[in-house]
């Protein structure tokens, strides 16, 4: 029976060797270091593992002193697997690859056990020219921190005395090149939503690739599997490894192979490296590195990587291929498994991914939530969505009214979720939020549609501060509190769209809404620089200026709201069209002519609205009259008649036919 010490064995390449260890050797024990965070994922990992239960969690740390062990199995062979792998990291993985080695190390040596020690081809640093696996130091420099602390790890393994080692150096490693597994998005990954964006053209188009060199790339499958066959094999101590593909994959090979699996332009041509190479490393022209840093930081992609594309030095694994001689195991052709690499990556890690839409429509499988969703257009527009296949969250203050309309959305089929709520609340939509994200992991959409609505004149408006401060802290503070609770998970997944219910009331400055207009202008005020800020993390933003529309907040004002009136109905078709296709604004006729006039003629613009203010008066409910001492029509004074039959008057009833006033 032989006994295995495993570090990183819950990383990605330690995941696909644990399992052929194990089958390898029916007997096999392993002890897994681990630190306590990784617990739950090792025997999430063991459980579905053949063997499992001959893994064993060895709770320890490669950064602490004497790894963190308080006690420590016997074991005939140590595999350090556990390392930091990314071209991206600064000095601080220093303490991981080089000190957690040497500590490695010293711990094999007291065990008397092998070393099987995981490098990589970093280790070759700048060298141009032909790398043999006997090969160490020639030299070279490091270009970026990992390249230096591979190095010095493998000397540490080299230079230990008493120690028994064997070295694998892997090329860059990608996912599975059966099933196209990835953990990460590293190396080669990042130009992939590149060639995404490139799918999007016809792919008969030609393109030329830029001549720069070649690099060296095998599937994780593969390395996995050739460790542990050389791992067993006799006599093989003192021995370096190359894991690398024998021959050396040009640019224009590794963009054909994934350019045909995801249906993007075929290279036509090679375009001369000395065009390119300019753009690929740091220059000492700011200007021009200035830009280049901006390009590359748009496309997602490390300029580091860049820099670091191609390889100056040639790999030659003789050695290891006639040990795996007639095992079966070899480096398969890149174009064979793209395929699968790019398959796995659309579906598991494209950063855009929730981007894409459903095949059976844009919102089919969309979390939506949607405010005010208890009456008016919020009820209306959770009804639509629902009905265009989202799974819709429903927020109110009023749970019996919230309630029945989650009943009539599951009753037509629908998938609807109600969540009491007073969006001015800290505490309460602390609460929601947390909820929504436990049981349904993300949101993709917001509707802030809840909304406060006061039409009252200022002079009668003196004596009732308040009037403001509860609107805005319903129109805005309650909407940007929405806001800022889902944007860290909508930047996380790089798409979010929030719909902000707006009034046309901003673009005409309706006279008394000052308060409803002054929240609704913050909110689009908020809106405009959001959607500056967050744009390349696919986060979006509709402002829909509402004309009046038909619900319970107008009623009070009776027939003192001045102009057309819209159907609930209607304005949720406005809100479906605002997450279905997704538009800066949707405005209304009366609202463009409203900011047409204060854009082009102001004062003659607030002569006709100060008109439309001294004929359509106060109602009985902002003058805080009781029902029984309204009246069923506006009372109008002489000095109103009078302006009614004025050119001022009459041009002040057709706009007032026009501009709408408040909604919800």
């Amino acid at each position: 029976m032989a006994t295995y010490l495993v570090t990183g064995g819950t990383g990605f390449l330690g995941r696909h060797v644990l399992p052929l260890i194990l089958d390898r050797d029916d007997t096999a024990e392993i002890h897994v270091l681990v630190r306590p965070s990784s617990l739950t994922t090792l025997d999430a990992l063991t459980e579905s593992m053949p063997g499992g239960d001959r893994v064993h969690p060895l709770i320890g740390d490669l950064t602490e002193p004497g790894l963190g062990l308080a006690a420590v199995p016997a074991a005939q062979h140590v595999l350090h697997l556990g390392a930091i792998y990314d071209l991206t990291v600064g000095d601080e993985q220093a303490s991981t690859n080089v000190d957690g080695t040497r500590a490695v190390a010293t711990l094999a040596t007291e065990l008397g056990a092998t070393l099987h020690h995981v490098s990589s081809i970093a280790v070759a640093g700048d060298y141009a020219g032909t790398f043999a696996e006997s090969d160490f130091d020639r030299g070279q420099s490091f270009p970026t921190p990992y390249h230096r602390t591979k190095f010095e790890a493998e000397k540490i393994v080299r230079d230990s005395e008493g120690l028994r080692w064997r070295i694998y150096r892997p090329a860059v490693v990608v996912g599975n090149s059966v099933t196209g597994e990835m953990d990460k998005i590293d190396g080669p990954y990042y130009l992939f939503p590149a060639i995404s964006a490139l799918a999007k053209l016809p792919a008969a188009l030609p393109v030329a690739v830029p001549d720069i060199g070649s690099t060296n790339v095998v599937p994780v499958d593969y390395v996995a599997a050739a460790i542990v066959e050389l791992m067993s094999a006799p006599d093989r101590d003192g021995q370096v490894f190359h894991l690398v593909n024998p021959r050396p994959q040009s640019v224009r090979e590794i963009y054909a192979g994934l350019a045909k699996a995801a249906g993007a332009p075929r290279p036509a041509a090679s375009l001369p490296g000395r065009l390119v190479r300019p753009f690929l490393a740091p220059t000492p022209d700011s200007t021009l590195d200035t830009g280049r840093k901006l390009v590359l930081d748009g496309l997602g992609i490390p300029p580091v990587l860049v820099a670091n594309m191609t390889l100056p030095t040639a790999f030659v694994n003789e050695a290891t291929r006639k040990a795996l001689q007639g095992t079966g195991i070899e480096v398969p052709p890149f174009a064979s498994y793209t395929k699968a690499l790019w398959t796995y990556w659309q579906n598991h890690l494209d950063p855009h991914r929730a981007r894409r839409s459903h095949p059976g429509g844009p919102l089919v499988g969309r979390h939506v939530v949607i405010t005010g969703a208890s009456s008016g257009i919020g009820r209306s527009a959770a009804i639509a969505v629902a009905r265009k296949g989202a799974k819709v969250l429903l927020l109110a203050r009023r749970t019996e009214e919230l309630e029945a309309v989650v009943a009539e959305i599951r009753a037509a089929g629908g998938a609807g979720f109600g969540y009491p709520c007073d969006i001015t609340d800290e505490t309460s939509v602390e609460r929601t939020v947390a909820a929504i994200l436990a049981e349904h992991g993300h949101v993709d959409m917001l509707v802030n549609n809840a909304g406060r609505s006061i039409r009252r004149g200022l002079y009668r408006s003196t004596e009732r501060f308040h009037d403001f401060e509860r609107t805005m802290a319903v129109n805005y503070f309650g909407a940007v509190r929405l806001v800022l609770a889902f944007l860290p998970q909508m930047r996380e997944r790089r798409f979010g769209h929030i719909v902000n219910i707006s009034s046309a009331g901003v673009q005409g400055a309706t006279p008394r809404f000052a308060a409803y207009v002054a929240s609704k202008a913050a909110l689009d005020g908020f809106t405009d620089v959001a959607a500056a800020e967050t744009l390349s993390d696919g986060i979006t933003y509709t402002t829909i200026h509402m004309p009046l529309v038909e619900t319970p907040m107008i009623a009070p004002t009776g027939n003192y709201n001045v102009g057309p009136i819209t159907s609930p109905e209607k304005a949720a078709a406005m809100v479906v069209r605002a997450l279905v296709e997704r538009p800066k604004r949707i405005d209304v006729p009366s609202g463009t002519l409203g900011e047409l006039g204060s854009m082009f003629a102001p004062a003659v613009k607030d002569r006709v609205m100060h008109q439309m203010y001294r004929m359509f008066p106060d109602s009985p409910a902002a003058k805080g009259q009781s029902v029984t001492e309204r009246t069923p029509e506006p009372p109008r004074t002489d000095e109103a008649r009078a302006h009614r039959s004025t050119p001022w008057g009459r041009a002040a009833r057709k706009v007032g036919r026009l501009v709408p006033g408040a909604h919800w």
